[in-house]
């Protein structure tokens, strides 16, 4: 088998594409075109409100949930796939991670079919724990979206967010900002210190919307409080909102800046238990060093930091559209 995997949007390939849902997934279907994928690929995720939206109309297989360091869901989702695998026949097997990738890719290959692993762009600094397994492994073609660890092993493939541009717009000072506060879908990790420094800084009101996730409300919650919306809830209460709070999770913050929307992004710690690591402050700080974005710390959120970022907008570059959008805004006050 070649090792080495090169694909490109010229040639239509029936892929497997694997990701497990939340940024992994949104990652890799903003990747896809780039990779060739045919309308007959198939997309092996996990069953949740965020794949049916961003894969409806596609074939999909679900498989078992597999969390971090789950290795009997593991064993499972790789059961699941080898099984669908046996008489099919695919060009290519690509995945975006996390874990879900060390379940495809070796049973892909086990198929004798290629394999290329796309780590996060979250991971500015280096691999994940996926990525350092399978780069041990020797499975499948490793690539990464930030030159700057790229070697030899790890080639440098175009980065998700390369294509986003910021502008400014006028609020309305007269009346309180309209805050839609997304906390994501992770599953098993609460953000209270989040919550708690909302209603601290006494922004909210009845006109705000609380998308909690596994985030119990610990206090009453002034607004609309929901634990989990669908992908058309999702937009308009971002829509509607002055300005969006969010964890800075990669799958929502690329949700919002396709909407238009210059998202706050408040990093989730391992310290306090909301996360298995700190990777999002590297997301955070990619945000601002791009300007398509504020990321904060939850400590430095202030209504200074709210207010600035509902004075923002992003968009993407490379759309003819995008610059008409954007002329619009900059006098109407409306996001592109």
């Amino acid at each position: 088998m070649p090792r080495t995997l090169e694909l490109a949007p010229t040639t239509e390939r029936r892929l497997l594409l694997a990701a497990s849902t939340g940024g992994h997934l949104a990652q890799l279907v903003r990747l896809a075109p780039g990779l060739g994928a045919s309308d007959e690929s198939l997309w092996v995720t996990f069953d949740s409100l965020q794949e049916k939206s961003l894969l409806a109309g596609r074939n999909v297989l679900h498989v078992p949930y597999v969390g971090p360091r789950d290795y009997v869901a593991l064993y499972a989702a790789w059961r699941r796939i080898s099984a669908e695998l046996k008489g099919e026949r695919f060009d290519a097997a690509v995945s975006t991670g996390s874990a879900l990738a060390l379940a495809a890719l070796p049973a892909a290959r086990m198929a004798g079919m290629p394999a290329m692993y796309i780590e996060s762009v979250s991971r500015v600094d280096g691999p994940s724990l996926s990525g350092r397994v399978l780069a041990m492994s020797r499975l499948a073609e490793m690539r990464t979206q930030h030159a700057n660890w790229s070697n030899g092993r790890w080639k440098v493939h175009p980065s998700v967010l390369n294509d986003y541009v910021s502008g400014s717009r006028p609020v309305d000072a007269g009346r309180p900002l309209k805050v839609f506060i997304t906390l994501g879908t992770i599953k098993g990790f609460a953000f209270d210190a989040l919550v708690d420094r909302i209603l601290d800084l006494d922004i909210a009101n009845e006109d705000t919307v609380w998308q909690l996730g596994s985030t119990p409300p610990r206090r009453d919650l002034p607004g609309t409080v929901r634990s989990f919306v669908d992908a058309a809830e999702f937009e308009a209460y971002a829509r509607d909102a002055d300005v969006v709070i969010t964890h800075a999770g990669v799958g929502t913050i690329l949700g919002l800046i396709d909407l238009g929307i210059y998202p706050l992004a408040v990093v989730r710690r391992k310290r306090r238990g909301e996360h298995v690591d700190d990777h999002q402050q590297q997301i955070a700080g990619m945000l601002n060093d791009l300007d398509i974005g504020r990321g904060a710390e939850v400590d430095d959120l202030d209504r200074g930091v709210i207010e600035s970022a509902a004075r923002r907008w992003t968009s993407v570059r490379d759309r003819t559209v995008t610059a008409e959008r954007s002329d619009a805004s900059r006098t109407s006050g409306e996001r592109p």
